[in-house]
């Protein structure tokens, strides 16, 4: 019997992370070609400084936008990125489009229940910048050390 997937991990720079995990700012974007669904966890990880599981949120709703004005003006000041950013990320994830190929969407996801892990868990693989899938067994071993 297959494992049953239980959420995602996307990797975000440590201060952005903070803003979701302390700040409690509760819409995450990221142009991805995972399939979340409300109900998934999320659990993030920190990039660069850190590099580990910091804590997780259960996704409420999910949203597919092509344009990033479009995020803003509906999301505004519960993005956890700002408008600045955004749109400055937007900037760089253009210079890395295939010609020819439309961009992918934006996924937007609506969080709940923000948990920051009382420890940090580092992963026994390196989290790439598109993100993966977490199954049943693994996300019980990461709440398992984390404390939780």
């Amino acid at each position: 019997m297959e494992e049953k997937v239980v959420g995602v991990t996307f990797p975000v720079p440590k201060p952005f992370l903070d803003r979701i995990l302390e700040e409690g700012k509760r819409v995450f974007v990221k142009p991805s070609t995972l399939r979340v669904k409300p109900g998934m966890k999320v659990v993030f990880y920190a990039s660069r400084e850190g590099q580990a599981w910091l804590g997780e949120a259960e996704v409420e709703g999910v949203e597919f936008l092509n344009g990033i004005e479009e995020i803003i003006e509906k999301y505004g000041d519960e993005l956890f990125l700002t408008a600045k950013e955004l749109r400055d990320y937007e900037r760089e994830r253009a210079k890395w489009h295939s010609r020819g190929r439309r961009p992918r969407p934006w996924m937007v996801l609506r969080l709940k229940n923000l948990k920051k892990y009382p420890k940090p868990v580092k992963p026994p693989r390196f989290i790439a910048v598109s993100g993966r899938y977490i199954k049943e067994r693994e996300y019980k071993e990461i709440l398992r050390k984390s404390g939780l």
